[in-house]
């Protein structure tokens, strides 16, 4: 039951025509059944009234004549003798013929007290005096000389029925007054209001069908197209342009094609247009990064030979060596990033992967930049396992994303520690570098990786950086089926976390280490916590066991 209530779900939320469908069934229930309610009341209200109706003018022409035969009866004061005549009265006017069945009945009435003679009620049948309601025989003695008519249910063997029971007075002469009641069981309004009630019933069963067949071919005609539009726009945006939606005729849907189509157009167009471009883009920046290579290498040497003769120049000439020989290294550190780039935007890049210990990376790339966290006043702090974190990974390639991790660490850190972390689990390695500096903006965490972009623009950059250097480690992470993330906080500082699959072929499913140094800081909350009791010893194993830390903090003072 379950099961089928989810997939009824499911078609709700999935399909449009099942929608349109159900919803337009809904609503012709709804209508159908107030409609219908209304007519079968109606109907059953005006057989009621045809009934009455008849049984009143019929019982009014039958109890005339019985008053006339009581009138002109040779009447005596023998019980016996008009009680006889009185029973044969009965009997003559009682009909027992299907629809037309009556029974009649003569009683005392309640306010008699002028009668010679007492005689018993007398009834034509099984249906009799105790059928009557009180309400009506109050009524025939309160008012003797009018016809009092009401509608009460009566049993015919073990069938309830309703029937139309109409009284009135009869003198009977020495017996006194007596009524007179006529009943008319409504067989044949019942089985009409069934008929009725069936065929509304099956009518309105068959109605509603048509009208959901009516809905969903209806929606089909609009959904389809609607549909086939949905595919060519989902193939469309997979990557295969030639896609085109059918279009006939000139309405709505048509139109709709014909719009489709000329955007599809005009964005192939474009995309085509965007691709040359970049194609020509990379090409340029190729060539020139080549180009350039060639000159940069004469003036490096002569750079170089001028800056090993500074001693014999004036001191603002030595100066102006050592400035050009720090540009030089920066002018080809950037002509190194914009071949690696171009390289990436070629799909030429390409990985040399081996099993190596993350940690051995780490250590190399902290050692990197112990100089420049000493000219900065940053403290390094690593923490790592003991043991050693072993990937399949490019050393190369991991090296450059961590010094560029570190040296940006140090640049925006404003000379707080900058912390870096190594975790593993079992199916992946990770690395996270933060700092305690002026952070990030909402929003800036996705656009560290923009090439050339900065945080402040106005602010200088004081390590030599290209802008290229988060843009190329983000590339790496892509070409080792990892990530690299960032998280930032206005005056909490920036953390970076690298993720890496153990294996070359696997899929990363979680990170070792959380993003967000706050999540990170509770959770060594907890497990400081969890050293001081059971319960929270096996939390804090539980705890190791995910993330296989063990704190070793290694601190770099400058």
């Amino acid at each position: 039951m379950r099961g089928a209530w989810h997939r009824v779900l499911h078609l709700w939320r999935a399909s449009l025509g099942f929608r349109v469908v159900m919803v337009t069934m809904l609503l012709g229930i709804l209508v159908l059944t107030a409609v219908g309610t209304y007519l079968y009341g109606s109907i059953a209200q005006g057989l009621v009234d045809s009934r009455q109706r008849i049984a009143a003018e019929d019982s009014l022409r039958d109890a005339s004549d019985a008053q006339r035969a009581f009138d002109t009866t040779d009447q005596n004061d023998s019980t016996g003798a008009l009680t006889q005549f009185a029973t044969s009265l009965v009997k003559q006017y009682r009909r027992d013929a299907g629809n037309e069945t009556r029974y009649v009945v003569l009683s005392r009435l309640a306010n008699n007290n002028d009668g010679r003679v007492i005689m018993n009620a007398i009834e034509s049948g099984t249906v009799g005096v105790r059928f009557i309601p009180d309400e009506l025989r109050a009524e025939v003695a309160a008012q003797p000389d009018h016809q009092h008519l009401q509608v009460a249910t009566i049993e015919e063997g073990s069938d309830t029925i309703s029937a139309v029971i109409v009284g009135q007075r009869i003198d009977t002469g020495v017996a006194g007054d007596y009524g007179l009641y006529f009943i008319y069981p409504m067989h044949r309004e019942r089985e009409i209001i069934s008929f009725v009630g069936q065929t509304f019933l099956i009518g309105g069963a068959a109605l509603i069908l048509l009208v959901g067949a009516i809905a969903f071919v209806v929606t089909r005609l609009v959904a389809d197209p609607v549909r086939r539009a949905a595919i060519v726009a989902e193939k469309f945006a997979e990557g295969n342009l030639n896609e085109r939606m059918r279009a006939k005729g000139e309405d709505d849907l048509a139109r709709l094609g014909n719009s489709f189509n000329a955007m599809a157009a005009s964005i192939q167009q474009q995309i085509a247009q965007l691709e040359n471009l970049s194609r020509v883009q990379q090409r340029f920046v190729s060539d020139v990064s080549h180009e350039l290579r060639t000159p940069l290498t004469t003036i490096r040497m002569a750079g170089d030979l001028i800056h090993d003769s500074r001693g014999d120049f004036e001191p603002t000439v030595a100066r102006s060596a050592e400035l050009l020989r720090g540009e030089l290294d920066r002018f080809e550190e950037l002509l190194a990033d914009l071949l690696e780039i171009s390289r990436f935007d070629a799909g030429a890049a390409v990985l040399d992967v081996e099993a190596s210990d993350l940690c051995a990376s780490v250590e190399r790339a902290v050692d990197a930049h112990r100089t420049l966290a000493a000219r900065k006043g940053t403290q390094l702090r690593v923490e790592a396992p003991a043991e050693p974190v072993i990937a399949d990974m490019d050393s190369r390639r991991i090296e450059r994303i961590l010094r560029n991790l570190i040296s940006n660490a140090i640049e925006h850190g404003e000379g707080k520690p900058v912390e870096v972390t190594v975790g593993a689990n079992d199916t992946a390695v990770a690395v996270t570098v933060r700092d305690h500096g002026v952070g990030l903006r909402p929003g800036e965490a996705a656009l560290v990786f923009t090439r050339f972009w900065r945080a402040d623009p106005a602010r200088a950059r004081t390590t030599g950086g290209t802008g290229l250097g988060l843009a190329i480690a983000l590339e790496d992470a892509r070409l080792h089926a990892g990530r690299l993330e960032a998280w930032g906080a206005r005056g909490e500082g920036s953390c970076f976390r690298l993720t890496l699959p153990r294996k070359a072929d696997a899929t990363i499913t979680s990170s070792p280490l959380p993003l967000s140094p706050l999540a990170a800081e509770a959770a060594r909350a907890r497990s400081a916590d969890g050293r001081g009791g059971d319960d929270g010893g096996a939390a804090s194993r539980a705890d190791d066991e995910t993330v296989r830390l063990r704190r070793i903090v290694v601190e770099r003072t400058p």
